[in-house]
């Protein structure tokens, strides 16, 4: 009796697999790898990539033509060979490793399928478009425990950070029961709506869309961001690096509630993610909240010191993008590119040494003030995939810290979605009590696009 499709394919996988786990990647071996996904941001992090010794993309792969040729000139000098099936690219047995930069609804199906044919992994973030898929990855990456996937969560490699992490895990600032995050920006005037259209040539409209719910080719789709049937919002957009560093500061896990509210005011603008929402995390110890708003940059209304940078700040007053840690001896804020301490008052230290008319009283504080600027590290995250597919060492964003983060923050968008309070066990990862949340943990895929069990 002839095999059957499944068993067939799975010994082609397990093949695959043992195939290139015997291939030791030495020093001076060089790492051919696939971009699958060749827009700005695969570029961008690709670029960074080749500046380890011994590298090259070998494949640029996309669903637009347009797009290869800018790779393939940018990264492989106009040499590279072109793809349009992911597929047939991991077939390949000259790609040690994938790097996977496509829109969100396609990470998990083609994290997975890289996986099962041997492949070393760079996903950006967030890892998943749904929690379901997140599981599955994780999954996978269990199963096939000789590969390295990474998430391109790319706080995990900022020295800053570490930085930031030893301070609150030492007590500096004392016990931290509040932590806020949030991303904010002005998406005013905006940016009307447009016709559908003819998909431009070179695109491959259908293989976009893929496994999410198919519509109309519109020029504002190509920014998939601002759909959710290609992304889950500004929650894993900006936010997902944020809440992955929350957990590097505090050191937890899942949370046990998760409650928030959103809405899309600005109805004149193209796509349809919520421009403000806000959600509540409570964790054993201590609350965290997300909020996104997007019709005012100043996140938490100034709060600036002279002569520091903040990511993304423009003007003279805003703070757009920060992590608040409120301790009890001060308050830590962190963004990519720096971190500053602010004390609190030691109240026993208040009215006194006061010597004469007008003196100022003494004043004495419960931690150091500290300013630190630091940098954007993608080029360290991305250097790290590397040195981690050599060494065979777990990277700094391995993809189970990957699928927390961003499983976090789709587990706000279901709370939102749901309209209630959701109680979360984070061992089953699976919402209590809730069969009706429990169903926005996955969403149907497309046919023929359903290429993975979620």
């Amino acid at each position: 009796m002839s095999a059957t499709p499944q068993v067939r394919r799975a010994a082609g996988a397990s093949a695959l697999t043992a195939l290139s786990a015997s291939r030791i990647i030495g020093a001076n071996d060089r790492i051919g790898i696939a971009l699958i996904g060749c827009g700005g941001r695969g570029r961008l992090v690709a670029s960074l990539v080749l500046k380890a010794p011994n590298v090259e993309y070998r494949v640029l792969c996309d669903v637009y033509e347009e797009r290869t040729g800018q790779a393939s000139q940018q990264l492989a000098g106009g040499k590279g060979q072109s793809a349009r099936d992911f597929r047939k690219v991991l077939e390949q047995k000259d790609i040690d490793a994938v790097h996977v930069a496509t829109p969100d609804h396609w990470h998990a199906a083609q994290v997975v399928l890289a996986l099962q044919a041997g492949k070393d992994v760079y996903v950006e973030k967030p890892v998943s478009r749904t929690f379901r898929e997140g599981q599955a990855i994780v999954a996978a990456s269990r199963r096939y425990k000789d590969r390295i996937v990474m998430a391109g969560t790319q706080h995990r490699s900022a020295p800053h950070y570490a930085e930031a992490a030893k301070i609150v895990q030492s007590g500096e600032i004392g016990d931290v029961y509040y932590v806020r995050i949030w991303n904010s920006g002005n998406n005013t005037p905006p940016t009307p709506p447009v016709p559908d259209s003819t998909p431009p040539g070179g695109l491959d409209w259908d293989f976009y869309v893929g496994p999410a719910p198919y519509a109309p080719f519109n020029l504002h789709r190509l920014n998939y961001r601002q759909w959710y049937d290609y992304a889950s919002g500004y929650i894993t957009d900006y936010g997902n690096h944020r809440v992955d560093s929350f957990y590097q500061m505090m050191n937890c896990s899942w949370p046990l509630t998760i409650s928030g509210s959103g809405r899309k005011f600005v109805k004149e603008n193209f796509g349809d993610i919520y421009d403000v929402m806000n959600v509540v995390y409570e964790y054993p110890n201590f609350v965290m909240t997300y909020t996104a708003d997007w019709t005012n940059s100043h996140g938490m209304g100034g709060g600036r010191t002279p002569g520091m940078s903040y990511y993304g700040m423009t003007g003279p007053f805003n703070r757009p993008h920060a992590e608040a840690f409120f301790g009890t001896k001060g308050t830590l804020i962190t963004d990519r590119i720096g971190y500053e301490v602010y004390p609190e008052v030691d109240p026993s230290s208040t009215g006194r040494g006061a010597r004469g008319a007008g003196a100022q009283p003494e004043v004495r504080f419960r931690s150091e003030r500290k300013q630190v600027q630091g940098a954007d590290r993608t080029d360290l995250h991305a250097l790290n995939w590397i040195e981690a597919i050599r060494s065979r060492k777990q990277p700094f964003a391995n993809i189970e810290l990957g699928h927390l983060a961003t499983g976090t923050c789709l587990l706000g968008n279901i709370a939102i979605q749901a309209g209630r309070k959701l109680r979360f066990d984070g061992k089953k990862q699976e919402i209590i009590g809730d069969p009706e949340a429990t169903r926005l943990m996955t969403r149907e895929q497309r046919t023929p696009w359903n290429l993975i069990k979620v």
